[in-house]
């Protein structure tokens, strides 16, 4: 499972993604090869690339969001 801790809310284009449920908040990908780029806590950057029906989590913790995925839905 992955893990990662941003400050930022992400924004989801939607032709590429549509949220499948709003607490917690759960994107999918529509299409394969789906990208998001992402800064973590640190400003580290992170290119994930989603397949056809993976998913993201999305969680609001004190001042940061947890996001989270299955390791089978990223590329």
């Amino acid at each position: 499972m992955g893990l990662l801790y941003t400050k930022f809310y992400l924004d989801f284009e939607p032709n590429n993604w549509k949220e499948i449920s709003h607490n917690p908040a759960i994107f999918e990908a529509i299409d394969d090869d789906v990208s998001l780029e992402i800064y973590d806590v640190s400003q580290n950057s992170y290119k994930l690339r989603f397949k056809k029906g993976g998913k993201l989590q999305i969680i609001k913790v004190v001042g940061k969001f947890r996001l989270t995925w299955a390791d089978e839905d990223v590329m």
